[in-house]
């Protein structure tokens, strides 16, 4: 029996980088060997055992066949003649089919790799050098979520090219229909990794050269070539400068339903009709029209659609708010239910606050609109509302005449503040 740490701890490692998790290959073992071991079998679909102390994932050397369409089952097979190169090309790329060889450590009964012993059939070390994303086999076409994972990577390491012939692999998937046979849980979860990578427009990038923006998210993949309103730089078009709003939103280390949120609050734009180009009037409708359309397609968290959806409303609002009456700011902070819900409110102004600064020269340009409207949440919280129903439910109000005195009033705290705005809400 052999273990030897494999996959992204080896590459992590290579590259300097924290690593995080380890995975170990076992070769040449019989579950029953591992369980006879004290490891615990936890794997359903392939053999994966944990450690008895560490509970670090062991997986037997095992070899992988598609049995279906898309990401709908494999056939797998684990035995001890199951060699330690034939488990590393079922890997999807060869920055992560390298092998490093492990020795135990003392008599805990853990292990540890030596990184100056590594087996490495498929020139992963040399891509890693080189920073190249290549498959590793033609296997690679058996698996369509590997073209969103390969994207995926490219977010992270946002300084490596995909191989030529990988990204010809690719292109020839999506036009074999591989990619729409992808399953909507599937699709979110690598979408929802790469967005939290340090640069998400790599990843749409990717997709979209190999095509398979286009069949994954048709409302994203027709926003280039839109042009933006002649104010916010028109030799931009909206799709890089959704692409510059995701990097904005990393850079601002934001949450991934913000940075949901950021990828959804322009679609409308890819509908506008030709007579209000370059203005966009009405996007904002139509953006929340669509994006409602994805969270369903993709069965998006609510947490993420709820958020997606009041920015896609809300936006332009929100940038336009200093414009706004105390009235108007209240009634904005209503649609956005920023009194229930103040927390997710902060989360709106972070992603308009990417939306403002994703536009070339605007990086760095502060936003005020964020503090201010921050400020103005807390003048009108200022507010108690029990009291004033209490008042007007002694002068005989009942209903939405209620509402209206706790509206008018909290306009009131709004319009003190805006009065002296320096003074604490």
């Amino acid at each position: 029996m052999e273990i030897f740490m494999v996959g992204g701890a080896v590459r992590d490692a290579l590259l300097g980088l924290p690593v995080q998790d380890h995975d170990w290959v076992v070769v040449g073992a019989t579950p029953e060997e591992l369980v006879a071991l004290g490891y615990l079998p936890v794997g359903k679909d392939f053999p994966v055992f944990l450690h008895p102390q560490t509970r670090e994932e062991y997986a037997l050397a095992r070899t992988e066949r598609n049995t279906a369409r898309g990401y709908r089952g494999f056939e797998v097979y684990a035995a001890p003649e199951v060699t330690l190169e034939e488990d590393l090309a079922r890997r999807d790329l060869t920055i992560n089919s390298i092998a490093a060889s492990s020795r135990p450590a003392r008599a805990s009964g853990t292990f540890e790799a030596n990184l100056d012993t590594l087996v490495d059939p498929y020139g992963g070390k040399r891509d890693i050098q080189n920073k190249v994303l290549r498959h590793v086999t033609d296997a690679f076409r058996e698996d369509p979520v590997r073209i969103l994972r390969l994207a995926r990577f490219a977010a992270r390491f946002d300084d490596f090219t995909v191989a030529p012939e990988t990204m010809a692999l690719m292109r020839e998937m999506v036009a074999q229909g591989e990619v729409d046979a992808l399953v909507a849980e599937r699709v979110w979860q690598e979408l929802a990794r790469g967005l939290m990578e340090r640069k998400p427009s790599r990843m749409f990038e990717v997709l979209r050269e190999c095509g398979a923006l286009r069949h994954l998210l048709p409302e994203v993949d027709r926003l280039w070539g839109v042009p933006q309103r002649a104010e916010y730089h028109p030799e931009v078009d909206t799709g890089v400068h959704l692409m510059m709003v995701l990097d904005m939103s990393a850079q601002l280390e934001a949450s991934l339903a913000v940075r949901f949120a950021c990828l959804g609050h322009d679609l409308g734009k890819g509908t506008t009709p030709a007579n209000v180009l370059p203005k966009h009037i009405g996007h904002e409708e139509r953006s929340a029209k669509l994006l409602k359309n994805v969270c369903e397609r993709l069965r998006i968290p609510t947490d993420c659609r709820e958020l997606a959806a009041v920015v896609a409303f809300e936006h332009g609002n929100i940038h336009r708010s200093a414009e706004f009456s105390a009235a108007a700011l209240v009634r904005l902070l209503e649609r956005c239910d920023a009194f229930r819900k103040p927390a997710r409110f902060a989360e709106v102004l972070l992603a308009c606050e990417c939306d403002a600064r994703g536009r070339l020269g605007l990086e760095n340009e502060a936003y005020p609109q964020r503090l201010r409207l921050a400020s103005v949440l807390a003048a009108a919280q200022t507010v108690v509302t029990e009291t004033v129903a209490q008042a007007a439910q002694a002068a005989g109000l009942s209903g939405p005449q209620i509402g209206e005195k706790i509206h008018a009033a909290r306009a009131q705290a709004v319009r003190t503040w805006l009065e002296n705005p320096a003074a604490p809400a």
